[in-house]
């Protein structure tokens, strides 16, 4: 490895713990916490947020959550016990429960999207060619690459340069 090639493995580390710890102190947690009054994790706010897309069984919840299903069980036992969800019989299977948003909980997941999708302060103070810089950036990161560069074809001209 070459001396340049370490330095940028270097400052590539440097910049994603900066990026982590940004958006981690940037979190909502407290204040989704303190606002909704549903623990301190993030399971509940999870399965609140994905029932919005529509039913699911308590499998789907385990699998999507990565929890047991003993653990599905007791965040849908918290949730329905707050009146924000209900279990109702699957069509297919009468065995199966699928579980549903009541119109509670549907506000729940409302006011928590809101409060997710807050931006910190300091982004109102980005001009409209940083706010597009980082977007770009952002959607070349998000391309899956499979070790390959990513293209500098969707970089600003001013950015282009600085690749070598």
């Amino acid at each position: 490895m070459t001396r340049r090639q370490a330095q940028h493995d270097d400052d590539v580390t440097r910049v994603w713990q900066e990026l982590r710890a940004f958006v981690l102190e940037h979190d909502h947690l407290a204040e989704l916490r303190d606002t909704l009054g549903l623990g301190r994790g993030m399971g509940r706010i999870k399965v609140l947020l994905r029932l919005t897309q529509g039913p699911l069984t308590l499998r789907d919840i385990a699998e999507f959550t990565g929890v047991d299903a003993p653990y599905a069980t007791l965040i849908v036992d918290n949730l329905e016990a707050r009146g924000l969800v209900e279990r109702t019989a699957h069509p297919g299977d009468r065995r199966r429960k699928l579980v549903t948003l009541t119109p509670a909980g549907q506000q729940a997941a409302d006011h928590a999207s809101h409060i997710i999708s807050q931006p910190p302060a300091g982004f109102t103070q980005l001009t409209d060619a940083e706010l597009t810089l980082l977007e770009s950036l952002l959607a070349r990161l998000s391309r899956p690459t499979s070790g390959a560069e990513l293209p500098a074809d969707d970089l600003p001209a001013e950015l282009s340069y600085q690749r070598s």
